[in-house]
């Protein structure tokens, strides 16, 4: 790519290889990179780095790094380093099946954590200083202030408490993103925190750069690679029916009064199931929509395109290779509808709760009372990590989960006795939505919560147990505020650990 997207000319003295970039990174180093899913992260130093510790490796010395990121990234960052054994500790969220392996082997120390927590955190500096930020841009103005790429997430904090910043301009990167971001500098620490002028998804409150001390940057790599978004699966006919039950929920609300035909801003997950819900918000009954997000999605250009949504605010873009294509495209006709925000903003349970969001999340199963688990597969192996769910669901006007009923073929009920990880207290689930049904929890206590659950959300083959289940409870628990059975709410986890089926 051109130096001439470097317009700091003193800073073009500074550009150097990746395999230099990465000899400025120590072992022992805290290092934040830039990404949010497959968006926005470096792309060429990280695998240099992972060289060149396979090699300290080979050597026979030790060579190791924490490394904290926005959330997911890319296959060269989290795949190449945890392939070379270089991560000692990582957080806040981890979507690679190489990291997830060390992770639940016990090889790399994983700090789980909401979203909107890892910004204030750092600054309040519980997690000891940053010694590297690894930055990619878009490009860098003549005075120093950065173009960001197409993620946001925790960029402007590693710039900003990093020792030295390393940055990679990617010129596949178009310029025309500049203008998309809406960069807030008002955030402080208590007792300076101040509210955050924000009242509306579309509003404005930032800048469209980064500021970053020329001083502080110690080298830039220049770059030409594309993000690694993965394509979606198609959607499915489970997908579909549980975005049909869930659509006809937003109906149901419109018809009694809680809502009007413009709903209120509607936030979603990543996946196959989120993006259905997109595709069938097409033709449903609203009007003039708006998102407030951490990731748009193909789903959501589709309803920006078809006009269905009029603006949508984001820390990042998570497309597909065809949808990236489209987004490149267009990029005049999405300027003014997408607002690339900072994790700090996209995520913060003030703004959340002044907006009323909708949030919609997935889950990796729920219990009979509505506590729900989305990061511990059979309550002790990561599948991925909270996200920013929790961040949503705790402060949004209706908290929704959605998963299929059962996994594995069936041999996994996803509505279990007991929850074996409760990654969100039924206080904070109000819908529930499998292919089977949609229980509206709002108001019911948790007898009431559990008959709704297990009679509209569990698949016909678990529903008898979990009755019969339900019917001992009552009869022999401690207490029938939540009945609950010790010695077997968890005895589905242990026969599929034992068998690899739950069914007796």
């Amino acid at each position: 790519m051109s130096i001439e997207r470097i317009e700091h000319l003193a800073l073009r003295d500074r550009v150097m290889t990746a395999d230099q970039a990465a000899a400025l990174i120590k072992s022992g180093d805290t290092v934040g990179m830039s990404g949010f899913t497959g968006s926005g992260y470096p792309k060429a130093i990280p695998p240099a780095l992972a060289a060149r510790i396979d090699a300290v490796h080979a050597a026979g010395e030790a060579f190791r790094i924490k490394l904290w990121t926005g959330a997911s990234t890319g296959p060269e960052l989290d795949g190449a380093l945890s392939r070379s054994d270089a991560i000692e500790y990582r957080l806040p969220y981890n979507s690679d099946p190489v990291g997830r392996e060390k992770i639940n082997k016990g090889e790399i120390e994983y700090l789980d954590m909401h979203l909107s927590h890892v910004a204030p955190m750092v600054w309040e500096g519980f997690f000891g200083k940053l010694d590297v930020a690894v930055i990619e841009v878009a490009g860098i103005h003549a005075d120093g202030s950065l173009i960001p790429a197409t993620s946001v997430g925790n960029n402007r904090t590693w710039i900003d408490c990093a020792e030295k910043v390393i940055l990679e301009v990617n010129g596949w990167h178009d310029l025309a993103l500049e203008g998309m971001h809406d960069i807030y500098y008002g955030t402080a620490l208590p007792p300076n925190r101040v509210p955050i002028p924000m009242t509306r998804t579309d509003d404005r409150i930032g800048q469209t750069t980064f500021r970053c001390d020329p001083d502080k940057i110690a080298g830039i790599v220049l770059t030409d690679l594309p993000d690694r978004n993965s394509p979606f699966s198609p959607i499915d006919d489970c997908s579909r029916q549980i975005a049909g039950h869930l659509i006809g929920f937003l109906e149901d609300e419109v018809r009694a009064g809680r809502l009007t035909d413009r709903l209120l801003p509607l936030q979603s997950g990543v996946g196959n199931i989120t993006n259905a819900v997109l595709d069938g918000l097409r033709d449903a009954p609203f009007r003039e929509l708006t998102s407030y997000t951490e990731v748009l999605q193909d789903g959501m250009l589709d309803l920006l395109d078809a006009g269905k949504v009029t603006c949508c605010s984001t820390t990042a873009l998570s497309l597909s290779p065809e949808g990236a294509k489209r987004f490149r495209e267009n990029m005049e006709f999405y300027r003014d509808k997408v607002i690339l925000r900072t994790t700090e903003i996209s995520n913060h349970p003030e703004v959340i709760r002044r907006l009323g969001v909708i949030a919609t999340n997935g889950m990796i199963e729920a219990d009979i009372y509505g506590n729900v688990n989305s990061t511990l597969v059979m309550g002790s192996k990561i599948m991925n990590g909270i996200g920013g769910s929790g961040d949503f669901a705790r402060n949004a006007y209706i908290s929704i989960f959605v998963s299929p009923s059962t996994a594995k073929g069936g041999k996994i009920s996803t509505i279990v006795p007991q929850a074996s990880h409760v990654d969100h207290i039924t206080q904070d689930v109000q819908v529930l939505v499998t292919e089977q049904g949609l229980a509206d929890l709002r108001g019911l206590g948790p007898k009431k919560r559990a008959a709704a659950i297990i009679e509209t959300c569990a698949h016909p083959d678990y529903r008898d147990a979990l009755r019969a289940y339900y019917d001992r409870a009552m009869a022999g628990a401690y207490g029938l505020q939540t009945p609950q059975l010790p010695s077997e709410s968890l005895s589905w986890h242990q026969r599929f650990m034992e068998t690899g089926d739950m069914r007796p």
